[in-house]
């Protein structure tokens, strides 16, 4: 019994979770979401605004319609973990099919879970550097020593550490508010001679769109965090409204902050930034910015992990914690400079992949049937190779491309019309949907017969014994 065990290492990896093991409150989550986006690259994209020359009412409005659509995303998809018992990445198998399922998990899950663990560290890394005056890669190395253990232990450590630190980091996160505002807030109005200006209506769509993006980006594990939640209406419907409102509520307050303070920032450097506008008070706003790496990296590297042992690699959840954890800091070495721009250009990359996955996930957990919880088994069926799914992601993510604005590629659509702003992941994601519709009643794309003679338990438990010994053992 796992329980709600916080010193026993979990034993559960990407398996279906029993109701034996269900627990926690709906509440847990706002905990859970909240925590995770105390977090300064919110602030930063919040700065995007007087590069874009957009007033202050403009960028505000697309900040809350951005963070409004994205956590109700997240809302949805957290609940569908508390019906269906098993991680996001595992639910993709149903549209997808088993192997069919690896690509996009491969990329969008592992890829983005390392690089986000990444780039967590590296502002962490940095603020407490600034802070203690050790070495970046000491004060890196230390986060990710922290990051390894807790993760190991697992869901229900991360829980609980994530509810310690919403009480920890929301009064930091409060008085880096009111003396960043207090020493450079300003409300301005729309300035066409700024650096990026595209117009109003072009620059509102893409920094509203950059916040959903950083909250696009969580959906692949929003199901990790609420599948060992009791499977009742009334917490499925709670924990979609705690989930829901712990993400709106940091990305609108963290990202307006940034919109207040971005024109007065004169360091291209996150973390000089920060120490400049808090002056006096740097120290408790590097403290903030510290561990509230912590707070979202717990995410990205139990997710991470998750993802891996998706992909059927044969290694033990705790040992893709540490192999995630070693690849995010060695990356982290690399990209410790010129963070802002790596950042956001890996923010798109991302989020251009991850809006169709989600789109098609979505749609068939609801047209498709897959709510049904007698179907579970399908998930862990290997002779589903290939269905429908991967062509409707893959479609969207190739239709999105011509409309692709970063530093590293411009789409056609994009460099024509910049006016327009970053429409990719809406295009992605609506194209997505179309194909799911023409094909979602189709015959599998590939099944092979004769493969799955296991029993649906057997099936559903996805895991051999000396996975469960080494785990233990762990």
């Amino acid at each position: 019994m796992y329980g709600s065990s916080v010193t026993k290492v979990e034993p559960f990896g990407v398996d279906h979770i029993p109701d034996s093991e269900r627990h926690g409150k709906p509440s847990s989550q706002f905990f859970v979401w909240f925590a995770a986006g105390l977090n300064f690259p919110v602030i930063l994209l919040g700065f995007s605004a007087a590069w874009f020359g957009l007033s202050f009412p403009t960028a505000v409005g697309a900040i809350v319609v951005g963070a409004a659509v994205g956590s109700i995303l997240m809302a949805v998809m957290s609940r569908m973990g508390v019906r269906l018992g098993v991680p996001q990445q595992i639910q993709a198998r149903g549209p997808l099919g088993f192997y069919g399922n690896f690509l996009p998990v491969a990329y969008i899950n592992v890829f983005s879970g390392v690089g986000w663990a990444a780039v967590t560290v590296i502002l962490g890394g940095k603020a407490f550097a600034e802070l203690t005056h050790l070495p970046y890669w000491l004060c890196a190395a230390l986060l990710t020593a922290v990051e390894v253990v807790v993760a190991v232990y697992g869901y229900n450590m991360i829980n609980l550490l994530q509810r310690w630190l919403t009480y920890v980091l929301t009064p930091l996160f409060l008085l880096i508010t009111i003396v960043a505002v207090v020493r450079g807030g300003t409300l301005f109005a729309a300035d066409s001679s700024a650096a990026g200006y595209v117009g109003p209506t072009g620059g509102a769509i893409t920094l509203g769109g950059w916040f959903l993006a950083f909250l696009v980006a969580w959906a692949p594990f929003a199901s990790d965090y609420s599948r060992y939640l009791p499977d009742t209406p009334r917490v499925v419907r709670r924990t979609a409204w705690y989930t829901g409102l712990g993400n709106f509520a940091t990305i609108c307050w963290l990202g307006i902050l940034g919109v207040v303070v971005g024109g007065s920032a004169s360091s291209e450097d996150t973390i000089a930034a920060l120490h400049e506008l808090a002056g006096p008070f740097a120290v408790p706003a590097l403290i903030a910015v510290g561990l509230s790496a912590l707070a979202q990296n717990f995410l990205n590297v139990y997710g991470g992990a998750i993802s891996v042992q998706t992909l059927k690699i044969p290694v033990t959840r705790s040992q893709a914690v540490v192999a995630i954890c070693v690849l995010a800091y060695g990356i982290s070495l690399w990209g410790a400079s010129g963070t802002e721009d790596k950042f956001k250009v890996f923010l798109n990359l991302t989020a251009y992949f991850i809006a169709p996955f989600a789109a098609v996930l979505l749609i068939d957990f609801y047209l498709g049937g897959r709510s049904d919880p007698r179907r579970i088994a399908e998930l862990y069926d290997r002779s589903r190779v290939l269905d429908w799914g991967l062509v409707a992601w893959a479609g969207g993510v190739v239709a999105s491309v011509p409309f692709w604005q970063s530093s590293l590629y411009t789409g056609a659509f994009a460099a024509a019309h910049p006016g327009a702003g970053d429409l990719s992941m809406f295009v992605a994601a609506a194209v997505a949907v179309v194909l799911y519709l023409l094909t979602y009643r189709r015959k599998a794309l590939w099944q092979r017969a004769g493969l799955d003679d296991e029993s649906a338990t057997q099936v559903q438990a996805e895991r051999s014994t000396d996975e469960m010994s080494l785990e233990s053992s762990a």
